[in-house]
């Protein structure tokens, strides 16, 4: 007689695991969109720069000149122009990509890693301990994101380290709601029952059953916010209350070129051409990721 195994609901596979197949077809899906893969190189070139921009930069970017100062794009020696204070304004964009892109990817970033965490707690949790994290969430959706980023970095005062930590602030909230939606949703599938059924514990089941289905869309998620910090740091530098001067950083140059405006005005908004390409490159990714990582696609 041909005997029958039966498998225990804790061997049955996961739902929730990706397997190698549905990444293969993520990958090809993201290789047939061409503004994608566009926007990558983009994204790519740019962190490139912010590697290696100090080595390849071809001049000084701090070193200042009175004699030079405001010279128009296309002028030997500078082929980007020059600031206010004579500076060469290829090397200080160059150079400046490192910072501006710390700028923006560092919030994110932190703020992935702690919304991630309450809101997958309180998704699976429930109960009050749902209502009570969730609702001191909403408290922060009753300010506009620029306004609570002005009021955090005004109020712990000007810097680096006081805007990453206002930027993550503003970002938690949004990440962590994002994170209990999907998380509550992953909770009544089929596969978590039959794991509760099989007695795993909670911390086993978030750990093997939960996290590879709610990571993927929180993390899609996450990178269509990097545009935003991007915009909102350099806001904050052009306010004054994020990077100071001397150091090369796209919003900084825009405040201390915004004098120029009328006198060189290509100059002045090179810049600004810098975050606005950054951010539709960051944010063309991001629809790219989102489209290739959709079942129904």
């Amino acid at each position: 007689m041909n005997s029958i195994t039966i498998e225990s609901p804790s061997k049955v596979p996961a739902e929730a695991q990706r397997s190698p197949g549905y990444w293969a077809n993520v990958l090809s899906r993201l290789r047939a969109d061409k503004v994608a893969v566009g926007a990558g190189i983009v994204v790519l070139l740019l962190l490139g720069l912010a590697l290696f921009g100090p080595w390849i930069a071809p001049a000084d970017p701090y070193q200042s000149s009175m004699l030079s100062r405001l010279k128009p794009i296309g002028t030997d020696g500078y082929p980007l122009g020059t600031d206010e204070l004579g500076r060469d304004m290829l090397s200080r964009l160059i150079v400046g990509a490192r910072l501006s892109l710390f700028m923006g990817l560092t919030p994110v970033l932190c703020a992935f890693v702690i919304g991630s965490a309450i809101g997958i707690l309180a998704g699976y949790a429930g109960g009050w301990v749902n209502t009570a994290i969730m609702r001191t969430i909403d408290v922060f959706y009753a300010f506009p994101s620029v306004l609570l980023a002005i009021a955090l970095s005004g109020a712990l005062g000007a810097g680096i380290f006081n805007s990453l930590l206002s930027l993550t602030i503003v970002f938690v909230p949004q990440i962590a709601r994002v994170a209990e939606a999907v998380t509550a949703q992953a909770k009544g599938r089929d596969y978590v029952e039959a794991a509760r059924a099989s007695g795993a514990n909670a911390f086993t089941i978030v750990r093997v059953h939960v996290l590879g289905n709610v990571l993927g869309p929180i993390f899609v998620y996450a990178t269509s916010l990097i545009a935003v910090s991007l915009i909102l740091a350099s806001g904050l530098s052009f306010l004054g209350l994020g990077v100071k001067p001397p150091e090369p950083e796209w919003g900084l140059m825009l405040n201390t070129l915004r004098t120029a405006i009328y006198v060189q005005p290509w100059v002045a908004a090179l810049p600004g051409a810098m975050i606005f390409i950054t951010s539709i490159a960051f944010n063309l990714l991001s629809d790219g990721l989102r489209s290739a990582m959709d079942n129904k696609a």
